[in-house]
């Protein structure tokens, strides 16, 4: 089926030949922008933007065990990534992560890793297991960006420069270890401008893989204590499906679309409310793409960007998607 851009879950489908599902995971692992009096990005939720992923106190594989008993009844062939997504997922020692990692390569059905961190979380050693475990297994590294702004980046909290992102997907290139960078839209002051220039930004370095997220407010967030002294607007569905439709084009064929939108709890979400109604976002956003004859990679400035991951594994094939 012809479609206007490359989702995860067809390029997985792709390469695996099965349908391949994220098996959501919690660590318990922790954060370093929450430790010494710093209070975390202030986005985050209490469950360290994993609020769907399993219980911290149950291993790595009572959790996998968990998740794919309420699937495999809908998807019996499947086969899955263990995403470890909570927290940062590699703010811990070597060993320590190397065993979470085997742990959850060694259960039945997983074919690969996500491990969300920090561009600041990736030391010699950590890349150094990443690549081992990349000889072996399909992995990749995503990355909080949210935004290219540097000012914003410090009024979020977000704890580190653009030049650390930088060398973070640098150093993960060159160890030939897939990038997923995660974006924000609709961060407080930010302009349309802003965020489409962010996603410039993040197309001109090494990149596999990006998700765009809607700013959720969340109870219990520093944001929601931002937001309820000083209310400041949030992005309406149309204006986010226009933010969509003018950031797709840029963004280049070979990269894989993992998110256009994003889920917040629904007992914790002050707003925006029309986000809380997945499937109906979804249908609105697959409409104005049509449309609009929206499509990815379709502007000049995404195809001048570099592939840079342009190995067998990763090639992007044909499915049904071209420009």
């Amino acid at each position: 089926m012809d479609t206007p851009y490359v989702s995860l879950n067809q390029w997985l489908r792709q390469q695996f030949q099965t349908k391949v599902i994220k098996l959501s995971l919690n660590a318990n692992l922790g954060c370093p922008n929450r430790q010494n009096g710093k209070s975390g990005c202030i986005f985050c939720s209490a469950g360290g933007s994993g609020d769907f992923a399993g219980p911290k106190e149950a291993s790595i594989t009572a959790q996998l065990q968990q998740q794919k008993a309420l699937l495999a009844k809908k998807w019996p062939s499947a086969r899955y990534i263990a995403y470890f997504q909570a927290y940062t997922n590699t703010f811990a020692p070597v060993d320590v992560l190397r065993r979470l990692y085997e742990e959850a390569l060694s259960f039945e059905g997983v074919v690969g890793l996500a491990i969300a961190t920090r561009p600041d979380c990736l030391g010699e050693d950590v890349l150094t297991l990443l690549k081992e475990l990349s000889k072996r297994t399909f992995l990749w590294v995503e990355l909080g960006f949210q935004t290219s702004k540097e000012s914003t980046a410090r009024s979020i909290m977000r704890g580190y420069d653009n030049a650390v992102y930088d060398q973070a997907v640098s150093a993960l290139a060159a160890c030939q270890i897939p990038v997923v960078t995660h974006l924000i839209f609709g961060l407080p002051g930010e302009t349309t401008e802003d965020m489409l220039s962010s996603v410039r930004y993040v197309c001109r370095r090494p990149l596999w893989g990006i998700k765009l997220q809607l700013l959720h407010v969340l109870r219990q967030t520093p944001l929601a204590q931002q937001y309820e002294t000083a209310p400041f607007p949030l992005l309406d569905q149309e204006t986010y499906l226009d933010l969509l439709c003018r950031a797709l084009p840029l963004i280049p064929p070979h990269v894989v679309i993992h998110r256009l939108t994003g889920d917040g709890p629904k007992k914790d979400l002050i707003g925006p409310l029309w986000s809380a109604n997945k499937k109906a976002a979804l249908n609105a956003m697959q409409k104005a793409f049509v449309d609009k004859k929206v499509r990815q990679g379709s502007d000049i400035f995404a195809k001048e960007c570099k592939n840079y991951f342009p190995t067998a594994f990763l090639s992007c094939r044909k499915t049904g998607f071209d420009i």
